[in-house]
């Protein structure tokens, strides 16, 4: 087994420049650095990871907390995100670290201060971001690199990760609807403390006002962005005396358990009801009938914002700290219309 000191003699390098070549330190030459990794590559070296890490006081490690009141790794949204996440962090030769806590609770604070205070890893992606999140007040006191996919209402000009520009996806999907003769139209949404149903409530309205519909309250519905909340809310909807024509959901699961309560209610979707959802997972194109969803690609925001993070903890110059997405309109059977 070939050894550093292999690699420096074949080079004609010091050990102490191979070794900081192979750890991407900026002292070394861009051309110096590249040459030591082919050969060292060639010659078929592998580093000690323990003793590279405690040389260099990381542990090449990101960190991902699933924000989830019960287990959600069969959730086809956070199957792509952890997907994402773990694909970009290994082309970095880091590991992923994921664990699941519900939201806001102890149980949370105490792994991210395990995580923090032990460690454990680098930095952390923070996703189903809170209007007022502790986590980001929490990881900027202890100046551990972050990256949010959507911004909390603590954060300004510091803002690392990436935002979904939804404005004109809810006025083509509105639009939409709109065009097929609906005038009722509820919202099925989340926990008042996300920023995604801050956002996506807000643009909905908008939306509504645009085209001349004013919006209405009693067809504004929380839900808790799962198939059982979807399902439950739209019993609510149905048994409401002027039930709506449209329902627009949060996100994609919420519309299948809202799909599952129509069916039940023997509404025939895509003609006594429309529903429509949000993120584009893949079982959305599977439902019965197929989903109507505004698509946004959750994979690659999933490995951006672990590039992002990567580039924090190597203290890279990043000169996009903010990357907009915007999402794509699907039209799709479940709205009465295919494209």
């Amino acid at each position: 087994m070939p050894t550093i000191r292999d690699v420096a003699k074949t080079l004609n390098l010091s050990i102490t420049t191979v070794s900081r070549a192979l750890d991407g330190y900026d002292d070394v030459s861009k051309e110096t650095r590249q040459r030591v990794i082919e050969t060292a590559q060639a010659m078929g070296y592998v580093p000690n990871r323990a003793a590279r890490q405690l040389r260099r006081q990381r542990t090449d490690t990101i960190g991902y907390i699933v924000p989830a009141k019960k287990p959600q790794f069969a959730d086809p949204f956070f199957a792509e995100f952890v997907a994402g996440l773990g694909d970009e962090a290994a082309s970095a030769n880091y590991d992923l670290l994921v664990s699941t806590a519900p939201p806001d609770s102890p149980e949370e604070q105490t792994i991210y201060r395990r995580w923090v205070q032990g460690g454990k890893v680098d930095g952390v992606v923070i996703n189903r971001t809170r209007l007022n999140d502790w986590r980001v007040n929490f990881l900027r006191e202890k100046k551990i690199p972050f990256t949010c996919l959507e911004r909390s209402l603590d954060q300004g000009e510091e803002f690392l990760g990436v935002e979904t520009d939804i404005q004109d996806g809810y006025q083509e999907l509105l639009g939409h609807l709109t065009a097929q003769g609906h005038s009722r139209i509820a919202f099925i949404g989340a926990d008042a403390s996300l920023k995604v149903q801050y956002d996506r409530l807000r643009a909905f309205q908008q939306a509504l006002t645009s085209l001349g519909i004013q919006p209405q309250a009693h067809l504004v519905i929380e839900g808790d962005l799962t198939p059982e909340g979807g399902y439950q809310a739209m019993l609510h909807l149905l048994a409401l005396d002027q039930p709506p024509s449209a329902v627009v959901c949060v996100n994609d699961l919420t519309a299948i358990g809202a799909i599952h309560a129509a069916h039940d209610n023997h509404c025939v979707i895509g003609r006594d009801l429309a529903i429509a959802g949000f993120d584009g997972v893949a079982d959305s194109a599977h439902t019965q009938p197929p989903l109507t969803t505004l698509d946004q690609p959750v994979y690659a925001i999933a490995r951006t914002l672990a590039r992002l993070l990567l580039q924090a903890i190597a203290r890279e110059e990043i000169c996009q700290r903010v990357i907009t997405i915007k999402p794509n309109l699907l039209i799709r059977a479940s709205s009465g219309g295919k494209r």
